[in-house]
């Protein structure tokens, strides 16, 4: 049976193609909703963007007739603005404007089609309550939404004899055919008979065979070690020059950005692999102009930089006399060696020989995240880290942000690697208050 699908505004500036992903139903969209977007498209912003491309799309259509009676979509569906000159309910004819009247035309598309669905769509939770409430199917715009629990974890373990346990240290290697395996998966061999008798090893798909990780030297990537075994497979994908695209899910203090930066420096200053690490974090929301704030481009920065600054001081184990002589990060900024970049002014920029990593990923949506790796130049490595339980981004949420997105999207590609970090490794404390609050 179709369907119709009322969109609203929230729905079209998270995804400008949302109104092609309906298959062979039809869209209705609120000539409301076309206000709203309106007063978006002078942002210079991901908004902006999106709001610009919606008005394209419906112009567009316009030019195959008449968008108020409705016209064909590639999908077999049609699109058509419409309006309501309904009489809402007096609890919410009071109350304020256009979410209101939005809510009219959906209930008017429901009463003049009683024989189709009429299905109100929009990420607004509260607007979803009150569609609800009179008589309407609402419902979250989901397309690429991953429930967590099902989102990739990067590691298995396997149970296998003991004798095959010594044997993968013996040989550094262990045949194993990988069904289901995905490209850089790590594995923890576990002997059946004694659960601590185990090895870590990577599921290498090219050969067949499980091998052993990247070896960490004695004194650790500028002064850091692993501390458990998440870190440890981190930090192989953090070395590994074949994969270009890691990502890194784990709640606050599991040292996901520790790690990202510790691996950049050592590449990048030790190795010489790459030219230069840029490190970056959405300014919340991604896009907004930070001209409102005082100074130049770093120190409009740095209430959205500091927790790099501190990871970086950290790892060059400045003491309270270095700081007092004025030592700080600015010394590898001089050097060239480290740069930060508002993600804001990344689009239409090719970044060759860096190795780039974007913290709080997680309030990225999947067309910016898009945008974000899209840009990336030729011996280019790029490291994205994110807690999708802690969002700020009011158009995302833990199972649809750019983050979990890109996990699920690459995890069958031989260039790119992924691991979820489960242990906070900041402090006792730190670890005992993400358990418990």
């Amino acid at each position: 049976m179709q369907k119709n699908f009322i969109l609203d505004t929230n729905v079209l500036l998270h995804d400008p193609r949302a109104l092609f992903h309906f298959a062979d139903n039809d869209v209705v969209v609120p000539i409301y909703v076309i206000e709203e977007i309106d007063q978006f498209k002078r942002d210079l912003s991901e908004l902006g963007r999106n709001a610009r491309q919606v008005a394209r799309y419906l112009d567009g259509f316009r030019a195959e007739g008449p968008i108020g009676q409705g016209v064909k979509l590639p999908g077999g569906g049609k699109v058509r603005v419409q309006f309501s000159q309904r009489d809402l309910p007096k609890a919410l004819a009071n109350g304020a404007g256009t979410d209101n009247r939005i809510l009219a035309v959906a209930l008017d598309v429901k009463d003049r089609e009683p024989d189709r669905p009429a299905i109100f769509v929009t990420k607004d939770t509260s607007l979803r309550i009150r569609a609800d409430a009179l008589g309407l199917i609402a419902e979250d715009y989901d397309t690429e939404k991953v429930e967590i629990s099902d989102v990739y974890s990067g590691l298995r373990e396997i149970a296998v004899a003991g004798a095959e346990v010594d044997a993968f240290y013996q040989s550094g290697e262990l045949p194993h055919d990988g069904k289901d395996f995905a490209p850089n998966e790590f594995v923890l061999l576990k002997d059946r008979d004694n659960s601590q008798h185990t090895a870590m090893g990577k599921f290498r798909a090219d050969r067949g065979k499980v091998v052993p990780l990247i070896r960490v030297q004695k004194e650790g990537i500028w002064g850091i070690r692993p501390r458990n075994k998440e870190q440890t497979f981190a930090l192989d994908l953090l070395l590994n020059d074949d994969i270009k695209l890691v990502t890194m899910v784990g709640k606050a203090g599991t040292g996901k950005t520790l790690l990202a930066i510790a691996a950049g420096l050592h590449k990048t200053m030790e190795e010489s692999v790459y030219h230069k690490l840029l490190v970056s974090r959405p300014i919340f929301p991604l896009g907004r102009d930070i001209g409102y704030l005082p100074g130049s481009v770093e120190e409009k920065l740095n209430p959205w930089m500091q927790p790099i600054f501190d990871n970086v001081e950290f790892l060059m184990n400045l003491s309270r006399a270095d700081k007092k002589e004025g030592r700080s990060y600015h010394e590898l900024f001089d050097l060239g060696v480290l740069a930060i970049e508002p993600l804001t002014y990344i689009r239409g920029r090719s970044i060759p020989n860096q190795y780039i990593i974007v913290d709080e990923a997680q309030n990225l949506t999947p067309h910016e995240v898009k945008t974000i790796i899209t840009r990336v130049g030729d011996n280019t490595k790029i490291v994205l880290t994110g807690d999708p339980y802690q969002i700020d981004n009011p158009y995302v949420d833990s199972t649809n942000n750019g983050l979990i997105h890109v996990v699920n999207k690459f995890k069958t590609e031989k260039l790119a690697g992924h691991i979820s970090l489960n242990k906070g490794e900041r402090s006792a404390l730190a670890e005992l208050a993400a358990n418990l609050l």
